[in-house]
């Protein structure tokens, strides 16, 4: 290799954010970072040994390279991956804007950017700024704060001040904005039906707030709309780009979303998909979660191949990565001027949780005053900290985050004097972004008390089994966005003609209620994290409350 191509490759590597496997750094991936790779994306598998653990890998690779930046999905709410095997301690973005306390949502925010500081997660690649205009959207749903684009806009920036207080850097995303869209960029190319004129007028206002907020990153999102992007997803169109960067005036890192998602791994290959990317002006590229070490060099040698062959203009690739180094900089300084924030703005969840129950609340500006001087810069170092999971702002039963689920309550109805319940649990339909994270009310349920049963594809036989197990008791039926399946409506229909003293809890969104007077109790969470589901337990009585 010649010293040219070394350092092509080390100018590539500056802006790849690769994935890999298991709770332990592979030694490809320290002598990846020695020689200049910008960081890694770290997903559920890779933290499931625990905060210690966790805290623990981080501190190993920030070892090797001190201002790396390490990446996760941590929306709070039903996208979790710190949280996965355990449900978010959080909300997500449908019950704060629910709430629609910008204060509260900017504590939340900053609480959870102080967990993921101090387990040494730099970059969260949210908030979620989708205008939820379609509410059959597969992939959106409660990540959204919701179908108004002043809401979104205004939690938004709430979100994005909350994160960087705590030293994290925020990305919004999915530009130009993906809750109108009928189809999961996960599988396939989404399209915003209804073009360039609505997109500006619904979707555009959240990012221009986020960019006002000082947003770090953006991510574009495998989507087309008509008018702007031509047959490519906005993730690969420079015209895309260009607006957020002409009409937005953003400035900061534009950040891929995964290249490995079918909507570009299709019909590019994820190499090819990288360069594209890469030219039409992403500046930072997330690989994906099942992208193996081959996979990012295969990605490496085609960017390294397309500036050789001129098919990518090397001061393309040299801008990406002055913009990346300058993220890596300030997120560096965030770590070292401000070593007491991220306990500062624990401390101010903490203290807070009991007032932000009701409205009205200085909470978030305390937090922001914690991060005035300096976000949070010190992770809390693996090793000297037994328990880690302890001090972490969302670890503690009584904490922001149950308040804040507390308050997103909404129930129709009466509320249901309980006689031995049984609570059934309905399958919801998938969610690519959300996983298999926990939900439900399992940890307040005793285990003889609870099933969970699949209303397709026989809706009749479900109900069947869920009048049975009912009998003679309390009834609790679980749901998740039963709008999006008409086998779980079926079942719910059925079962409220037999018995309409059941209590129903909807822990996606409220689009679908029962016709008046079908049933007695219905309890909407707008969403399924673990918070979601204790704030549900104790109002309805399955628990009791932990005092706030």
């Amino acid at each position: 290799m010649t010293a040219g191509d070394a350092a092509l490759e080390r100018l590539v590597d500056a802006i790849l954010i690769p994935p890999f496997s298991g709770t332990v750094a592979p030694r490809w991936l320290l002598d990846a970072l020695h020689g200049g790779l910008a960081g890694v994306t770290l997903f559920a598998p890779n933290m499931a040994a625990g905060p210690d653990a966790l805290a623990e890998l981080t501190a190993t690779l920030r070892a090797v390279a001190p201002d790396l930046l390490v990446a996760a999905d941590e929306e709070g709410g039903d996208v979790t991956r710190v949280w996965y095997d355990t449900g978010s301690p959080y909300p997500g973005n449908a019950a704060l804007g629910a709430v629609d306390d910008v204060a509260l949502t900017e504590l939340v925010y900053a609480a959870i950017g102080a967990d993921l500081a101090a387990l040494g997660v730099n970059l969260d690649l949210a908030p979620c700024l989708d205008v939820l205009a379609a509410p059959d959207n597969p992939v959106v749903g409660t990540r959204s704060f919701g179908a108004d684009p002043a809401l979104v806009a205004r939690h938004g920036a709430a979100a994005v001040r909350g994160l960087q207080a705590a030293g994290v850097a925020a990305c919004a995303k999915h530009f130009p904005g993906h809750g109108a869209t009928l189809l999961d960029s996960h599988a396939e190319l989404a399209i915003v039906p209804d073009g360039l004129a609505a997109v500006e007028a619904r979707d555009l206002p959240p990012f221009r707030a986020a960019v006002a907020a000082g947003v770090l990153a953006v991510m574009p999102g495998h989507l087309r709309v008509a008018g702007l992007t031509g047959e490519l997803p906005a993730s690969l169109s420079a015209d895309a780009i260009a607006l957020l960067r002409g009409s937005l005036a953003f400035q900061g890192v534009v950040l891929s979303d995964a290249l490995e998602m079918r909507a570009v791994s299709d019909p590019f290959g994820i190499p090819g998909a990288a360069v594209l990317a890469l030219a039409a002006g992403n500046d930072l590229l997330c690989l994906g979660r099942d992208v193996p070490e081959d996979g990012y060099l295969a990605v490496r040698a085609a960017l390294c191949d397309a500036v050789r062959t001129g098919d990518l203009p090397g001061t393309r690739l040299e801008e990406a990565a002055s913009r990346v180094t300058t993220l890596r900089e300030t997120l560096a300084r965030f770590r070292t001027a401000g070593t007491d924030a991220a306990a500062a703005v624990r401390t101010a969840g903490t203290d807070a949780a009991a007032a932000v129950r009701t409205a009205g609340t200085d909470a978030a500006a305390a937090v922001r005053s914690a991060g005035t001087d300096g976000p949070a810069a010190a992770r809390v170092a693996a090793g000297t900290t037994p328990g880690l999971a302890r001090h972490l702002a969302g670890s503690t039963d009584g904490g922001i985050g149950l308040a804040a689920a507390h308050r997103a309550l909404r129930l129709t109805g009466i509320r249901p004097e309980l006689r031995d319940p049984a609570v059934i649990e309905i399958e919801p339909l998938p969610n690519m972004a959300a996983g298999d994270a926990r939900w439900g009310l399992a940890e307040w349920v005793p285990e003889a008390s609870l099933r969970r049963v699949a209303a397709a594809p026989d809706p009749a036989a479900a109900g069947a089994i869920i009048l049975k197990a009912g009998a003679d008791r309390s009834l609790i039926l679980v749901v998740r966005d039963a709008h999006r399946s008409a086998a779980t409506r079926a079942v719910l229909t059925s079962v409220l003609a037999e018995r309409p003293d059941t209590v129903l809890v909807e822990m996606g969104l409220p689009y679908w209620q029962p016709p008046v007077g079908a049933d007695q109790t219905y309890l909407a969470t707008h969403g399924a994290s673990r918070a979601n589901a204790q704030a549900a337990a104790e109002f309805l009585g399955l628990v009791t409350p932990v005092p706030q």
